[in-house]
């Protein structure tokens, strides 16, 4: 569950996936069941709960596995009280970095955090430090195989603010606020998406060219990623490809 700017392509090119795949599991079974705690377990009425299960049915969260983390959460029964929490913070080389998480137990996590943060040349700051650098936006992605000039006229009558297109992807950008309404609506018009999901955008981007500094960086957001309470991790930092093969 990754913040879309330079970082996560970073992290996409040299991800550690049979490794990672247990973590990754969790925080989406996490946040299937707050969703569903919040919202209730149908998602036909819960949207963000209707994302959570796209997310992990695209990730290969078991069918079996999503129903019992849905089923926890709206359970009467279930006893976990997880609250979700942001920290900022600047990394070696003053890399703006941005950190969503959901946790039980915030003293933990924030000492987790913090010392990720000292251990590879960064600083956990106070909130709003960074977060004004990262726009929160509704981001839909489509194939280029769709036509694009009927998936830009219907997404900007729904009200999307932009289109972008990205690799092999057509990248809708939404509002906040719009997200749910231009997502759905373009299913109904017949667009299958990607994925959907709230994210934050990066407003600029940090470059970094220091071998020692971009090992750092990489590091701490590695770390940052493998958390169990971290959920998304934002970062501006901007690494040459080469470079991030190098010190990887």
């Amino acid at each position: 569950m990754s913040g879309h700017s330079k970082w996560s392509t970073i992290k996409r090119k040299k991800a550690k996936i049979d490794s990672a795949r247990a973590a990754e599991f969790q925080k989406f079974s996490r946040e299937l069941m707050v969703a569903s705690k919040l919202g209730g377990p149908d998602p036909s009425a819960n949207f963000r709960l209707k994302t959570a299960i796209d997310r992990a049915k695209s990730a290969g969260l078991p069918a079996d596995n999503i129903k019992r983390a849905i089923e926890k959460g709206a359970g009467a029964s279930n006893q976990d009280n997880y609250e979700e929490l942001t920290y900022e913070g600047y990394g070696a080389g003053g890399v703006a970095i941005f950190i969503e998480a959901m946790t039980d137990n915030r003293n933990r996590t924030a000492g987790d955090i913090r010392s990720y943060f000292t251990k590879y040349g960064g600083n956990l700051g106070e909130t709003g430090c960074v977060g004004w650098m990262f726009k929160p936006v509704g981001l839909i992605v489509f194939p280029s195989t769709v036509d694009y000039e009927k998936l830009f006229e219907a997404a900007l009558n729904l009200g999307a603010d932009d289109i972008e297109e990205d690799d092999d992807e057509y990248r809708v950008l939404t509002s906040v606020e719009s997200f749910q309404d231009v997502a759905l609506g373009l299913e109904k018009e017949g667009f299958k998406a990607i994925s959907e999901e709230l994210t934050r955008l990066p407003q600029n981007e940090l470059e970094v060219t220091d071998e020692d500094t971009a090992r750092k960086v990489l590091l701490l957001l590695e770390k940052l990623e493998e958390h169990d309470d971290v959920q998304n991790v934002y970062s501006n930092v901007d690494i040459d490809d080469e470079l991030a093969e190098k010190v990887s």
